[in-house]
């Protein structure tokens, strides 16, 4: 049982679970030994819904353990979402989906976006926060994009694709 559990969390920590282009990074802290504390850009396109790219900027934690891959990064989050193309729902959306995850810690803690669709306003609304298995963070960040034509082709509506 403890050999299961050891391999689950060792391949939950070698795995990516995310899959962001990164964009750029800044240093924030120097440090002495390893890397300087950072914050990095990342973009990443929403799988079910065509035409809608997000940044997303991350604190980023060096030194000795951030370089070996065990330091815990803040919650610290925000993210700006567009729409770059005609907006195509290619499945129907779920209510708090989640449409990308990025460990923060070895195991325990990652960063989040979940999508939600405002129906009234016609608008998909992103969600970036921070979670861990005993205490999550209150820190987030959301971002809107109203689906509109990208052309002169008429807008999908929310309330035709949540059926």
């Amino acid at each position: 049982m403890v050999k299961s559990v050891a391999g689950f969390l060792f391949l939950m920590a070698a795995c990516p679970l995310s899959f962001a282009e990164e964009i750029g990074e800044v240093d924030t802290k120097f440090k002495l030994l390893g890397p300087d504390h950072k914050i990095k850009i990342e973009a990443f396109d929403d799988a079910k819904v065509s035409g809608v790219s997000c940044h997303v900027s991350r604190a980023v934690t060096g030194g000795l353990k951030g370089a070996v891959g065990l330091a815990e990064d803040t919650s610290d989050a925000s993210i700006a979402c567009r729409q770059v193309g005609p907006i195509v729902i290619n499945e129907p959306l779920e209510s708090g989906e989640q449409v990308f995850s990025e460990r923060r810690s070895l195991v325990f803690k990652r960063l989040q976006v979940v999508r939600f669709c405002d129906e009234t306003r016609n608008t998909l609304i992103y969600l970036v926060y921070s979670d861990k298995i005993i205490e999550g963070s209150p820190k987030n960040s959301i971002s809107s994009v109203p689906i509109k034509p990208w052309s002169s082709e008429a807008p999908a509506r929310c309330r035709d694709i949540n059926s």
